[in-house]
């Protein structure tokens, strides 16, 4: 499956980008690119939408942690929202869910607790 990534505005201004298909080694450097634009234009607020996730593996983890740690330098959050099956269970193996899990209905993703 193609891996895509693909921006969107939610209500209140948040930047969110909508990851589908697998996040891996070669596919890792588009989903930080898409993150460093978004940065760049002065975003500190990432949500990335995992629904459409089929597969991550440590590169993908990887770049999750490297964009959370770019926007943090700067006061922001990135937080994920929708992972099912493998890809959020890799987000609980790998202590993730709790760093960076938000709740679709929480308005606060800074303060979001974990799944």
């Amino acid at each position: 499956m193609t891996f895509t990534v693909t921006f969107a505005q939610r209500d209140g201004g948040d930047a969110c980008l909508r990851l589908a298909g697998e996040l891996d080694m070669s596919t890792a450097p588009q989903l930080n690119d898409a993150i460093d634009r978004l940065v760049a234009e002065g975003r500190r607020h990432l949500l990335l939408d995992l629904s459409e996730l089929t597969f991550c593996d440590s590169t993908g983890i990887a770049a999750f942690v490297r964009g959370d740690n770019r926007v943090a330098t700067d006061g922001g959050w990135l937080r994920v929202i929708g992972a099912t099956g493998r890809v959020a269970r890799v987000l609980e193996v790998t202590g993730l869910a709790d760093l960076l899990w938000h709740e679709a209905d929480s308005p606060d993703p800074a303060s979001s607790p974990g799944p």
